[in-house]
């Protein structure tokens, strides 16, 4: 079975989530850490629960959900993966990283590219890929059909969606991948975004402002 630990990293408020099961086994989804006390924040837990991370994967490559792989990649050697279509919000992350108040000396490499229906697996636990864009171009999510769980970074929210006016945005787009890739779990999945509070994709259905009336 699947823990979930969450954590709220740098100025953004970004959630970065470590997942594990009974084989300690664990990943770590957009690791937005980026102070020396955040870093050793997740470092200990690492330790006191005597977790073995196999890889960092990223739902997308935003500076705010990226500030940590490196540190992670030195710390435990794993394997950085995420979407293809993301590489040109790794490479241009070190220009503007200094608009967002964070310094930023090197930007991650993906090592394995991860794409629709892909399945990201460790220890006795596995994760469906779907890709969401939208909010950026290669934008993923993380659905465990069996815990009715789905981790969604920027594309959807509590109450709101991601926003779609940075490089590589498209309303049409992200409300497609909504209606055609989230929308279609059941409602009491419970989704996980990248900022804010979780919600469920029935709760959204019904009450979210950009979706009420279209479904």
């Amino acid at each position: 079975m699947i823990s979930v630990k969450r954590f709220i990293f740098n100025g953004f408020q970004e959630n970065t989530f470590l997942l594990y099961d009974e084989t300690k086994e664990c990943v770590i989804i957009d690791a937005g850490c980026y102070s020396d006390s955040e870093k050793q924040v997740i470092k200990n837990f690492i330790l006191e629960n005597s977790l073995k991370p196999t890889k960092a994967i990223n739902t997308h490559f935003h500076i705010d959900h990226l500030l940590g792989i490196d540190f992670l990649k030195s710390e435990y050697n794993i394997s950085i993966e995420g979407n293809k279509n993301e590489i040109d919000n790794i490479n241009s992350s070190l220009d503007y990283a200094s608009n967002y108040g964070f310094e930023l000396k090197t930007t991650p490499n993906i090592d394995n590219y991860l794409c629709d229906n892909d399945t990201v697996k460790f220890g006795n636990s596995e994760l469906k890929v779907l890709f969401v864009p939208g909010h950026s171009p290669g934008h993923l999510a993380f659905y465990s059909p069996e815990q009715k769980f789905v981790i969604v970074g920027d594309v959807l929210f509590k109450g709101s969606i991601g926003r779609t006016d940075l490089p590589g945005g498209d309303l049409d787009i992200l409300m497609k991948s909504i209606d055609e890739k989230l929308l279609v779990l059941d409602y009491d999945t419970e989704v996980m975004p990248g900022h804010g509070s979780y919600t469920t994709i029935g709760l959204e259905k019904n009450n979210n402002p950009f979706i009420t009336g279209r479904v």
